[in-house]
């Protein structure tokens, strides 16, 4: 234009579908036409209320998480562990970067850079959701998220108790019962919960759940009811939740008898607490599950019982059922909404086949089976 003043131009189609002219001027021609850049990187990447392509990664992962909390799509402990899947993996690695430079390549680095299937599954979970926003928002096109590689992780086989496993459980209960530690006596809590486990197949925050409300003796058999389960959550404590897991998670159990001789003991045994707990700590408050679970973790530390969880338990309900009914009974049990995830997660699959020597003996030296084997 004149010196030390250059102009770039060129024509673009906005997005109302009219093509208009667009300028830029810089000091030198180059730096024309990066300005040129610049103005047709905003007209082409229209932007709703609150995500921006030039925004950095982690005020996106804050926009959506807020409007995620907002939303109230799920438990406040689901929503914690996303903040910190977004403080811990997602902003030390890529959250300085503008939204626009969040390319699938970069996504796949960060999730092959995690050190564990379940660290990368999360971490995909968080980057998928928060850069789905980002495109129903218009500040990105697509979500490169899709681009990167499917996860493949190793699938441990499913395990469950034996009759020998269950007696090294219940001896490794009673060695913890009897050492001499500071402090006062412990409870009968933990042996009672295990057996609340074995005779219910629940899981661990809905045992704890329990309340003499929801247990009923007078019937035939004796049944309890799943109505709830324990949440730990930040600035909130420890609280029964009065929902269980899901819908199916609501049902009522019929009781073994095992099961009912530990629940009238605690009746005479246990003081009464403000909740109806059935499991209740010293002071009357709800046990945390994540206190039980370490309290399980050092019962098993000198024995060969470290692969057994809480709800390991469960599975061995699980597969109890399954050899002896079927996999639909231990749905229902479980509280499933569908067998097939009984099958695939909590029942140890069944390598036994069928005696078939006399049919294949048939087959040996030459001779003609009785039957053809068509």
């Amino acid at each position: 234009m004149r010196p030390g003043v250059y102009r770039a131009h060129t024509r673009f189609r906005d997005l109302d579908g009219v093509t208009r002219r667009v300028k830029a001027t810089g000091r030198t021609a180059a730096a024309a036409t990066r300005e040129l850049k610049a103005k047709i990187a905003d007209r082409s990447a229209p932007t709703g209320d609150l995500i921006g392509p030039e925004m950095r990664v982690s005020q996106v992962g804050e926009t959506w998480l807020t409007l995620y909390r907002a939303e109230q799509r799920s438990e406040a402990t689901t929503a914690n562990e996303y903040q910190r899947v977004l403080d811990n993996v997602i902003n030390p690695a890529i959250g300085s970067i503008r939204l626009r430079e969040a390319t699938a390549g970069r996504l796949e680095r960060l999730l092959r850079s995690q050190p564990t299937p379940s660290r990368r599954k999360k971490t995909r979970t968080v980057l998928k959701m928060m850069l789905d926003a980002a495109v129903i928002d218009g500040a990105i096109a697509a979500n490169p998220i899709a681009s990167t590689s499917r996860l493949r992780g190793t699938r441990n086989e499913v395990q469950a108790l034996s009759i020998r496993d269950l007696g090294t459980v219940r001896s490794a209960v009673d060695a913890w019962m009897s050492q001499k530690r500071p402090g006062p006596k412990p409870t009968h809590d933990i042996p009672d919960i295990i057996d609340m486990l074995l005779a219910t197949g629940c899981r661990i925050g809905e045992v704890l759940a329990l309340r003499w409300s929801d247990i009923d003796l007078a019937t035939t058999p004796p049944t309890a009811s799943i109505s709830g389960t324990i949440k730990t959550e930040t600035g909130k404590g420890t609280y029964r939740k009065a929902k269980p897991k899901s819908d199916a998670s609501k049902r009522t159990l019929a009781l073994p008898s095992f099961a009912v001789a530990v629940l009238l003991r605690r009746q005479i045994e246990q003081p009464t607490n403000p909740h109806d707990a059935v499991f209740a700590t010293r002071n009357g408050t709800w046990h945390q599950v994540g206190n039980i679970e370490r309290r399980w973790r050092a019962i098993r530390a000198d024995t060969d019982l470290e692969w057994v969880t809480p709800h390991t338990f469960r599975k061995t309900v699980a597969t109890l059922i399954d050899r002896n009914l079927d996999p639909e009974t231990a749905a229902r049990v479980l509280g499933h909404s569908s067998a097939d995830i009984t099958k695939e997660f909590y029942i140890v699959k069944d390598r036994s086949t069928p005696d078939v020597t006399a049919l294949l003996d048939s087959l040996a030296g030459g001779k003609t089976p009785t039957e053809s084997p068509t």
